[in-house]
């Protein structure tokens, strides 16, 4: 006779992979290999992976800014998968919390980003300024300076608006 034996217990799954957070940006550069040592240098990015693609491209590659991951790919335009050179601009900003808003931007720009905006106190707490990268994304970057409560928030918002002539 043969003994039963229990089927073995599966682990169970997180739905979000280890290292990974609820988002991730997914990337289509001109050039993703030139697009992860722009990162390196602009964001101090570290290489997490790299995949090759069909005709020497990369596949898939991912690198992780601070806390967060970026996942990015060479175009494929049979997938319709193309950067906001190849269409034109971008529909899409990154919004990035660094410690030092100031010296990101001097040392993405001298990385070869385009400033885009300065760097300045906004009304809603954060000290920031905006960026274009080569690979045509645009990214805001921001280090958070004071805690603003939601009332406050609301009335320096109308004043910027007033100030905006609105």
């Amino acid at each position: 006779m043969k003994k039963k034996t229990s089927p073995a217990k599966k682990k169970k799954v997180s739905f979000i992979p280890a290292g990974y957070h609820t988002v991730t940006p997914y990337l289509a550069c001109g050039d993703a290999a030139s697009a992860i040592e722009f990162y390196k240098k602009a964001f101090g990015a570290t290489e997490v992976m790299r995949m090759p693609g069909p005709g020497g491209k990369i596949g898939h590659a991912e690198v992780k800014i601070g806390d967060s991951r970026v996942m990015l790919t060479d175009e494929y335009a049979e997938m319709n998968f193309v950067g906001p050179l190849s269409r034109g601009g971008t529909t899409v900003h990154i919004h990035l919390y660094v410690k030092d808003v100031d010296a990101l931007v001097a040392r993405a720009v001298a990385a070869g980003a385009k400033l885009l905006r300065e760097v300045k106190d906004q009304f809603y707490g954060d000290r920031t300024g905006a960026l274009a990268d080569p690979f045509g994304h645009v990214w805001h970057l921001a280090t958070h300076k004071e805690d603003v409560s939601m009332a406050e928030l609301k009335k320096r918002a109308g004043k910027r608006v007033e100030e905006m002539g609105g």
